[in-house]
């Protein structure tokens, strides 16, 4: 029973940490979790465009470039003490597309990390309030089991809200969604689309090697394409695009989406386009180094191995995500001539505390929006 009271002292401190008393009631007024997140705004511990965000046992740093095909659609935070808890953090990259792809990726990066927490504190709630722990309930309750139901239930509540949202339009718009929950030495990683994380972990012979944290969700994926066409949508690549296989509607040649999972792009819903997370985690070892997080727009160029040798190269970890978006957006221009580069965002999070020779270099804790 260690864990129920582990996260249950940490569901108390995330009601009583600095001076928050007030906001809380339970998690039956979800204004409270916004009020937090308002507030975590104002001491610099979200953020939400490029820099780098430092504190307990992490740091994160994020770069966001604009691709070639008009305004940047990705987007990205980063919320240390996530819930006002000095070991757990969020991180999420969101790529958007359609005509507001912008804006639903930017209202998904909003309103996903309260809703996250706010189901979470109320699973931990429900399981401190078990009177007896028996093997079923021990492994419902689980530490995992409480983030996987937390994220199924936050994605489906935020594509529900989607629908209602008046000032864009995702009926063909939409969003990807990859994001960590870094609680103690786990990670807890939820994946809607096809952007990816990889891990950087050292081998036994010391070299570093990337681990695929996720699947890239693309349409071509036989459980994937399975589920599209039994509910009616269509798969396949158009003539010129070989190899890029995309969903489309029964009798239209739209919307042509290059991966399986989104939110929005409510035009699909009904075809096989579904919004549910695939949730995996991992405990964090010495040898675990570092996470990236990228976007399509990094992956489409770069390889796994050659991301995890591009970030422990730059000595800076604060450059590690920028210099891995310029390494892609030059591999872009090399291998892709003729093809408008498209938008490159990365979050690289590393799980240990820098060597002492690597503190020397200065910290920026920049959180412009």
């Amino acid at each position: 029973m260690g864990h129920f009271s582990y996260m249950f002292n940490g569901l108390a401190r995330s009601f009583s940490m600095k001076n928050k008393r007030s906001y809380f009631s339970g998690c039956s007024g979800r204004g409270a979790v916004e009020t937090l997140h308002n507030e975590e705004k104002k001491v610099d511990m979200v953020l939400r465009t490029s820099g780098t965000v430092e504190g307990s046992k992490n740091f994160a740093a994020v770069f966001s470039k604009r691709g070639e095909k008009g305004v940047n659609q990705d987007s990205c935070i980063v919320w240390e003490e996530f819930g006002c808890q000095e070991d757990m953090m969020f991180c999420g990259i969101f790529d958007g597309h359609g005509q507001w792809g912008h804006y639903v990726a930017k209202c998904v990066r909003e309103s996903m990390p309260s809703s996250l927490l706010c189901n979470w504190q109320e699973a931990v709630a429900e399981s401190a309030l078990e009177p007896q722990i028996d093997v079923e309930l021990e492994k419902k309750f689980s530490s995992f089991n409480i983030w996987k139901s937390s994220y199924f239930k936050t994605c489906a509540a935020v594509d529900q809200r989607l629908k209602t949202q008046r000032k864009f339009d995702s009926f063909n718009s939409g969003t990807t969604a990859l994001t960590i929950v870094r609680q103690g030495d786990f990670i807890f990683v939820a994946n809607v689309g096809d952007s990816r994380a990889v891990l950087a972990t050292t081998a036994d012979d010391g070299n570093l090697v990337a681990v695929p944290l996720t699947h890239d969700f693309k349409p071509n994926l036989p459980q994937e394409t399975e589920r599209i066409t039994k509910s009616g949508g269509r798969v396949f690549c158009l003539d010129d695009e070989p190899g890029v296989h995309r969903v489309w509607l029964p009798d239209e040649e739209s919307p042509g989406l290059a991966m399986s999972r989104a939110f929005g792009d409510y035009c699909v819903k009904d075809f096989g386009l579904i919004s549910v997370p695939e949730v995996t985690q991992r405990h964090i070892t010495s040898d675990d180094q570092f996470v990236v997080l990228a976007t399509d727009g990094v992956w489409d160029v770069i390889s796994n191995q050659e991301a995890v040798q591009i970030v422990s190269s730059i000595p800076d970890r604060a450059k590690a995500a920028k210099s891995l978006v310029e390494c892609a957006a030059r591999a872009w221009r090399r291998k892709r001539r003729g093809i408008a580069m498209d938008d490159i965002s990365a979050i690289v999070l590393f799980l240990h505390k820098p060597s002492i020779c690597q503190q020397i270099y200065p910290v920026n804790k920049s959180n412009s929006i």
